[in-house]
């Protein structure tokens, strides 16, 4: 999905944009490290804090007018508690009626996981792109 091959998404330098959030202890699985659902929701963090950044000119309600049609994730390593992570996010494409990004979670310099996602703009009357 990454359209530009040269673009690494386990590289903190590919992330312009950046945003924060704190481990819990209810993210954890049995094996005491973080679960999947929890590092998906750092993903959405991570959307929605770019959106609140850079697409407020669309209106004033950044979550309506998307849909996510498209997240796939890369699990690079595990993602323990205490703690805090950074999640980068990164434009990979722009299309008539959608868009990709890249993004990356950070334990320090380390990268835990990385996602590409194809978000599609609709029509709040009609559903449609």
């Amino acid at each position: 999905m990454v359209e530009d091959k040269h673009i690494d998404l386990a590289k903190q330098n590919t992330y312009p944009n950046w945003t924060n959030s704190t481990i819990r202890y209810s993210d954890l699985d049995p094996n005491g490290h973080v679960n999947n659902g929890a590092i998906n929701a750092f993903f959405e963090d991570g959307r929605v804090c770019f959106r609140n950044e850079h697409m407020l000119q669309l209106g004033d309600d950044i979550l309506a007018g998307f849909v996510l049609v498209k997240f796939s994730v890369n699990y690079l390593a595990p993602l323990f508690f205490p703690g805090s992570v950074d999640i980068g996010t990164v434009v990979t494409r722009v299309g008539r009626s959608s868009y990709n990004l890249g993004q990356g979670i950070f334990d320090g310099e380390k990268c835990v996981a990385t996602a590409e996602v194809v978000t599609v703009f609709i029509d709040s009357n009609t559903k449609k792109s």
